[in-house]
């Protein structure tokens, strides 16, 4: 269209991708007025960001909840610290929580458009009045929410270091706490088994006195110290016959079933002792998660800053909302009307505006069908003359039958 009074600039691709995320009618911007293309492609712009930032925030999270765990939450930045080549993500987690990011920013994107597009313009006027945001009431709660699931994931990744910390903190307490139950437990358990064993070993430590006894007698023959003699002689060899049965005494009885069931114990004790202190590094890197993470953001931040995070995502979330009950109508939104009646008009459907009340009061609009109207009539009218033929066909046959029945009577009666 060639206009004399005013020429429009043409549209680049960037605004015309914003006048998509915005669901504005491209056909009708390009022949409306600059101020319609900036203001739509204003609430694109905020749709799409909101978008982007749904998905960075919700691949956060996801990464939050699956990446490995650790018990100790500052490894990574310590490793970081030794070696700089060291990058402390887990490759798969961080592919699928892009994944998950993307699919949930394009979930949020598409919400916020259905939002937006699907929000009218009001009466007209820069004044919010009640009825009006009584009907956008509930598209601002779906709003508020998706700022609050948006608000989260990104508060815990500002105070991250500090997050750490805290957590650092519960993790410790947590694993003292597992070991101290851990070494409790051992310790009785213990003192269990050497009860059982305190006549044995006390049996074994007198044979191994009594051998290292005869070790030293044995050396002292060979050398001659205890005799004028010295060498292997017949005190030696008795000596060492002594030893050897002593050392078979003391072989019997580390043998026995009874020790050997005891020393097994103790071997079950000491590696259950081990897996109760592993069990407890395991307890204390569960204390990892999102929930944990969001309560201490709480406690760092504190309710005004937590309050204000939020609220700063509520705007950027309702901004479009608002703004529309707030909006004058321009040309555009008089060639969006002017559009929907041609079509109502092509398709034969007529709107009768504020044509009668409900039982509450409340105007309500009259729409008339007259396609499906004049379809119902030739329908209506095709049956009539139906049923008006069908009654003087079965006249015409009447007449005929009883034509039949005056010639010959008989074919109708029937005889014994």
């Amino acid at each position: 269209m060639i206009r004399d009074y005013y020429e429009l600039p043409k549209a680049g691709w960037l605004m015309r991708f914003f006048w998509r995320c915005a669901g504005a009618d491209k056909y009708l911007l390009d022949r409306a007025t600059y101020t319609d293309q900036v203001k739509y492609m204003c609430l694109g712009g905020i749709v799409m960001a909101t978008g982007v930032l749904a998905g960075i925030a919700g691949g956060y999270a996801f990464y939050t909840i699956f990446a490995p765990k650790s018990a100790d939450v500052l490894n990574k930045t310590k490793t970081l610290v030794e070696n700089s080549e060291y990058v402390g993500t887990d490759t798969t987690t961080v592919i699928v929580a892009a994944l998950f990011g993307a699919l949930w920013g394009l979930m949020i994107f598409n919400i916020d458009r259905f939002i937006v597009t699907s929000t009218g313009k009001g009466d007209g006027t820069e004044e919010i009045t009640w009825a009006e945001f009584k009907g956008a009431l509930p598209r601002i709660i779906m709003g508020m929410i998706i700022a609050i699931t948006i608000s989260k994931p990104v508060e815990i990744r500002m105070f991250k270091t500090e997050i750490d910390l805290a957590i650092k903190k519960e993790q410790d307490k947590e694993k003292e706490k597992g070991i101290d139950q851990a070494k409790t437990n051992y310790a009785k358990k213990r003192e269990e088994i050497n009860k059982q064993m305190l006549v044995t070993r006390r049996k074994i430590d007198q044979l191994d006195s009594l051998i290292n006894y005869l070790t030293i007698e044995i050396k002292k023959e060979v050398r001659g110290e205890e005799s004028s003699v010295p060498g292997e002689g017949d005190r030696a060899k008795a000596i060492q016959r002594q030893k050897t049965e002593v050392q078979q005494e003391r072989e019997r009885l580390i043998r026995s079933s009874e020790y050997a069931s005891a020393i097994a114990e103790e071997n079950r004790l000491r590696a259950e002792f081990n897996k109760d202190i592993s069990s407890a590094e395991q307890k204390a890197a569960t204390l990892d998660g999102l929930l944990i993470r969001i309560q201490k953001a709480h406690e760092i931040a504190g309710l005004t800053i937590t309050i204000f995070i939020t609220l700063l995502f509520m705007a950027i979330e309702l901004t479009p909302i608002f703004f529309k009950l707030m909006l004058t109508k321009t040309p555009y939104d008089y060639l969006s009307e002017n559009r929907d009646e041609l079509i109502k008009a092509e398709h034969g459907i007529e709107t009768r505006y504020d044509f009668y009340k409900d039982k509450s009061g409340q105007e309500r609009h009259l729409t008339i069908n007259h396609q499906a109207e004049k379809v119902l009539f030739e329908k209506s009218k095709i049956i009539e003359v139906q049923r008006e033929l069908s009654g003087y066909a079965i006249e015409k046959y009447r007449d005929q039958e009883k034509e039949k029945i005056d010639k010959n009577p008989a074919d109708y009666v029937q005889t014994a």
